[in-house]
């Protein structure tokens, strides 16, 4: 395989050399365009003859410096590891130093406007090598993408292009401004304003979220019982598609039903968009559904100053008509438990599960949101309060909270007991003493953000409970270290937003601009995992809409409803039209995977997967797209199940919420509406 250099300038002092392949016998045509002192643009065009077969083809970028600092949007542990265009949300590749901060950037043009091959992007940090290139590709674990044989060229043209960004390092706030900018100015920005992601009215989404859970669906959906003499209830945790009253075949319940007050999926969460929604419409029984959920959260039972976050029932295995199914036997059997998420019993039993203080400081937060936002129910406050003495007791020398204590004990394990959860934390101690006024829970706040911003923001160690025990288990044996090729830990974005919130928190606690000046860079890390273009191969609208990890598939990911206010709000405090943007994207993209005849790619695609769905399954939504590391036109990428609390019942509370809250304001200060259209009021 033939190489030549197209860049050997040994008085640069950012890029050492840029080396490319031919295909075959075939040498590009080269165009090198300097667009302004900090930013190039190349451009290798193929003009093929005949059809070139080429399992491999590379474009190699050498820095002119040792680079400290790496970052990519997804792990290459091995030299036959790539980062395929599946995974081209804000794609780049990122190194500096002390002095040089330097950036390559695909040329989204080129790759918008098809390629017979697929791109992808590498990054060697011991070979100090940045690689752009066009190779088939296979998903391997969860998710990690590996090269594949079988690439093939037609005759015709071959373009691919990239952009090299570059400049002291002392000129750029964070590492990932520079670049965020670029891809909403050239990209994202434009389309934003064009109309995308396309969707409806929000209101309309959330009529289909209610009629779906409490009406077509809620045989399945909604849950009802009584617990010592109180009713309660909510939406069950997960349904299946073998759920639906159109299903031809015999239901089978994919999770045991249960309820969860999770940092993922949170009934009590969900509720307070029902309450805003039912309040607002007059309407009693949604009220009453709301105010049944904060009867569960209440219910769970206060010990020692913690508590479960999940009710389950037993389930059973059954044979019918020769079919295994699997069924819950009712909440006449229900117990408390935790989430089954965990490193010490992972996927195992809810009842066995440990204690995760995560989870406990989300409720407890929920609650005083809903306490001061919603109804002066001074239990909310109480149980808050006595969770609240309990934390503190847990805070160690350092200022971190751990992640879970043991069931019996209450002891904190020893795995996570210094990660980012602790942010959470923070900002449930910050709203605390934002109500009360009580020192104790303004200085272990700051106490704690302070270790944050020392030993996890600087080095990037966003390492959560789903980074390593949800879905994607790459990497889990080796907690707390690095992937040497890569000089990136495995990072999940949900402890970066924890952090970010937390600092705005601090700031806003104490006027210290430090707070804001490190959550303004921990929010542009967050935002190089939100999608700032459409890529052809996302077969539903994808602007604006989040990915979680970088070893992980999924587009428009549920958190992105839980990120958008939050988006907005750094917007709104730095005056940043780009976040303002951004926010209502995410906001909207929040939608997008709901089965409706709004949205119109996406109705197809589901209808292509599951081809009994019918209006009366409008409101189903898959939490996420493409999960698996593939799509196609055909449904692939498509899911089979829903969760009311991190899905549709999630993103009818965060458009409720930021319409209350911040919607006449963006308005009158943005011109910006977060819904499309009119809005029924």
């Amino acid at each position: 395989m033939s190489q030549k250099k197209i860049w050997n300038d040994a008085a640069d002092p950012f890029v050492k050399s840029v080396t490319y392949d031919w295909l075959g016998p075939y040498e590009p045509t080269l165009e090198r365009q300097e667009l302004d002192g900090r930013l190039t643009h190349v451009t290798l065009s193929f003009s093929l003859e005949e059809q070139v077969p080429q399992d491999d083809w590379q474009l190699q970028i050498m820095p002119a410096f040792a680079p400290k600092f790496h970052w990519a949007p997804h792990l290459t542990p091995t030299d036959n590891h790539i980062i395929d265009q599946h995974c081209f949300r804000s794609p780049a590749l990122i190194v500096h130093d002390e002095r040089q901060w330097l950036a390559v950037i695909p040329d989204l043009d080129l790759l918008a406007a098809g390629t017979p091959v697929r791109w992808y992007m590498d990054m060697d940090a011991g070979r100090n090598v940045l690689t752009l290139g066009m190779s088939n590709y296979k998903v391997t674990e969860h998710v990690l993408f590996e090269k594949a044989e079988g690439a093939v060229y037609p005759p015709g043209d071959v373009r691919i292009g990239f952009y090299i960004m570059k400049c002291d390092l002392d000129s750029i706030a964070n590492p990932w401004r520079p670049v965020l900018a670029f891809l909403w100015d050239r990209w994202g920005g434009k389309l934003f304003r064009q109309g995308a992601p396309k969707v409806a009215p929000l209101e309309r989404y959330v009529e289909h979220t209610y009629r779906w859970a409490f009406e077509n669906w809620a045989d399945s959906v909604w849950q009802e019982f009584e617990l010592d003499g109180v009713k309660v209830g909510a939406p069950a945790f997960i349904v299946d598609v073998s759920q639906s009253p159109n299903y031809p075949g015999i239901p089978s319940e994919r999770e045991a039903r249960s309820i969860w007050n999770q940092a993922w999926f949170s009934s009590l969460r969900s509720a307070q968009g029902l309450y805003r929604y039912g309040t607002s419409k007059g309407n009693e029984e949604l009220v009453r559904r709301a105010l049944m959920t904060k009867e569960l959260a209440l219910a769970a039972p206060l010990s020692n100053g913690v508590f479960p976050a999940v009710i389950g029932t037993e389930m059973e295995t059954l044979q019918i008509d020769g079919q295994t199914v699997n069924r819950s036997k009712g909440w006449g059997t229900s117990f408390w438990g935790n989430s089954n998420r965990n490193p010490i019993h992972p996927w195992g039993s809810l009842r066995d599960a440990p204690y995760h203080v995560l989870d406990m400081s989300w409720t407890a937060l929920l609650m005083l949101r809903w306490y001061e936002e919603l109804e002066r129910d001074e239990r909310l406050l109480a149980y808050a309060e006595a969770y609240a003495e309990r934390l503190l007791a847990l805070q160690d020398e350092k200022g971190y909270f751990p992640a879970w204590l043991n069931k019996s004990t209450l002891e904190p394990y020893e795995i996570l007991k210094d990660s980012p959860e602790t942010s959470l934390s923070v900002t449930f101690l910050l709203k605390l003493y934002e109500m009360k006024k009580d020192d104790k829970y303004l200085t272990a706040a700051l106490k704690a953000m302070d270790i944050v911003m020392a030993e996890v923001v600087p080095d990037g160690r966003w390492e959560d409970f789903e980074t390593y025990w949800s879905c994607c288990p790459y990497g889990n044996g080796r907690v707390g270290s690095k992937v040497p090729r890569n000089n990136m830990y495995k990072q999940c974005n949900f402890s970066i937003y924890w952090t970010a919130e937390a600092l705005l928190q601090c700031y806003l606690a104490t006027g210290r601009q430090r707070y804001v000046s490190v959550g303004e860079r921990c929010m542009d890390e967050l935002l190089m995992t939100q999608a700032s273009w459409q890529p052809p191969y996302i077969y539903v609208e994808a602007l604006g809409g989040f990915g979680v990890m970088n070893c992980d598939g999924e587009w428009n990911d549920s958190r992105q409803s839980l990120f958008a206010e939050l988006i907005v709000r750094y917007g709104i405090e730095l005056d940043r039209t780009e976040y303002i943007e951004r926010g209502i994207a995410a906001l909207r993209a929040s939608f997008v995977m709901m089965y409706c005849p709004e949205n119109e790619k996406t109705k197809i695609q589901w209808e292509k997967a599951h081809p009994f769905f019918t209006e009366r399954d409008y409101g189903f939504m898959m939490e996420n797209y493409g999960h698996e590391g593939a799509t196609n036109p055909e449904g692939r990428g498509m899911g089979r199940f829903t969760i009311y609390d991190w899905g549709n019942g999630a993103a009818a509370e965060a458009y409720l919420r930021m319409r209350e809250r911040y919607g006449d304001m963006l308005r009158e200060r943005y011109g910006q509406s977060l819904s499309r259209g009119e809005e029924r009021r």
